[in-house]
């Protein structure tokens, strides 16, 4: 019989880590769960109601943020996480409304429109490191603002019977404030950046143009 020595214990290299992938997921979980409810806290504050129900709030202000910090996937993820909890039935938008309702309204398509607004936001602010004034300026805008307008007028205008002419009109109004959210956003976005670099990991991931 042969005596059979028990294998030799695997080689560990001084000062290895574990692997970072389970802790890279549970940050980047923390941080859309933050962001979700940052949008769900501004929805709380007073909101200025409209003609047809269409509020005016501060969670597109939320919204820009999540897209522009955490990037395309992970700023989207954050909406959808948010309207999972509303789904739910958690009163999460203006007025502390909440459940499958929330979404059959006018406004319904304004706030469905915000996770491929807040996707496109951080695909264009992101798209290198350091960030660019002139692409988070236009992703604000065209990801905050237009696409979410997109996505929203034709629900509004089909729930309340009007044209698409009719419904632009009548966002007209919400234009001046979401401008001047969209210029709150690009301030503390390059502030952030600046001071906390960590939760920019698409934008830190590409290479500098």
């Amino acid at each position: 019989m042969f005596n059979k020595s028990p294998a030799p214990p695997a080689s560990v290299t001084p000062g290895a880590t574990a692997p970072a992938a389970p802790s890279t997921a549970v940050r980047s979980i923390a941080q859309m769960a933050m962001f979700a409810a940052l949008v769900a806290v501004l929805g709380q504050l007073p909101a200025i109601p409209l003609a047809g129900g269409v509020p005016i709030t501060l969670q597109t202000l939320g919204v820009m943020l999540a897209g522009a910090v955490l990037g395309p996937w992970r700023g989207a993820g954050s909406i959808v996480l948010l309207h999972l909890l509303v789904a739910a039935g958690l009163p999460l938008l203006a007025h502390g409304s909440g459940g499958l309702g929330a979404f059959a309204g006018p406004s319904a398509g304004f706030a469905l429109g915000w996770i491929p607004g807040a996707f496109v936001v951080g695909l264009i602010t992101q798209a290198s490191w350091p960030l660019r004034l002139w692409r988070t300026i236009t992703g604000t805008v065209l990801g905050g603002i237009l696409v979410v307008y997109a996505c929203g007028m034709p629900v509004m205008a089909f729930q309340m019977g009007l044209t698409m002419e009719q419904a632009a009109l009548i966002n007209l109004a919400f234009l001046p404030g979401d401008l001047l959210k969209a210029a709150i956003a690009v301030a503390l976005t390059h502030s952030l950046a600046r001071a906390y670099p960590a939760p920019f990991s698409h934008a830190r991931s590409r290479r500098r143009t």
